[in-house]
């Protein structure tokens, strides 16, 4: 697992590289392969029953490059750079924000005395959602829209609020328990959406990508509906016992 976790710092270092050569669209698909990494490591580690503390240090370490800092950088390059030290502050201000999350998210890992009921939620947008969502302009210029005057303000502006919702409040669901809640004739249909999702994105990957980021900003709203929802459902069978 340890050795997944090495390959997808390196998948994230390398599309820093890609965009110091103006390769936009391979920079952003070793992100892509990073957080496909990231997602296969955890889940190895636990099927083989070898989770240690180094490897979740180095995990977390891995994530702050591939998540906090590849993502801004080959934004910096794509149009931020053009508006200097502005540009940078955005920069600097989302790797902090990402470096807090996840430190926070560590610490709340070993709180025990969390309900059970909100490990279904993150505290905050996670690292990787943040470096997709914070990708989005270079989606859209990947995709032909041209940058008018102010396009890199408002991108430095736009990396700004990403980096506030890493580091928010906001209960985010996470799906971790989706998989007991789909009935049995519902399996075969998932299958088959996440297929068409993954051929979607091989096929037309920026327009899908662009779609999905829009999609998950809208869903936060309703997450956090869902998480109110089932906190005074929890607060009522409290009170009643």
């Amino acid at each position: 697992p340890n050795s997944i976790t090495v390959l997808a710092l390196c998948a994230g270092l390398t599309s820093i590289r890609f965009a110091l050569e103006g390769r936009f669209e391979i920079a952003v698909g070793a992100i892509l392969v990073a957080s496909l990494l990231d997602g296969l490591d955890g889940r190895i580690a636990r099927l083989l029953k070898g989770t240690t503390k180094f490897g979740a240090e180095l995990d977390s370490l891995t994530d702050f490059v591939n998540f906090g800092v590849a993502p801004v950088m080959v934004l910096y390059l794509w149009t931020m750079n053009e508006i200097g030290g502005l540009g940078w502050i955005a920069v600097l201000g989302y790797a902090v924000c990402c470096a807090l999350r996840l430190a926070r998210f560590n610490v709340m890992m070993e709180n025990r005395d969390r309900p059970q009921w909100q490990g279904a939620y993150f505290t905050g947008v996670p690292a990787p959602a943040g470096a997709f969502l914070v990708l989005l302009p270079v989606y859209l210029g990947i995709l032909g829209i041209e940058p008018e005057t102010y396009y890199a303000s408002a991108v430095s502006c736009y990396t700004l609020l990403v980096g506030f919702l890493l580091v928010s409040n906001l209960p985010v669901w996470s799906g971790k328990t989706l998989g007991a809640r789909i009935p049995r004739a519902q399996v075969i249909p998932l299958i088959l959406g996440v297929v068409f999702y993954v051929a979607m994105l091989a096929t037309y990957t920026w327009q899908t990508l662009t779609v999905s980021v829009l999609a998950y900003l809208a869903f936060l709203p309703y997450s956090l509906r869902m998480w109110r929802k089932q906190a005074a459902k929890h607060a009522q069978d409290a009170q009643s016992q």
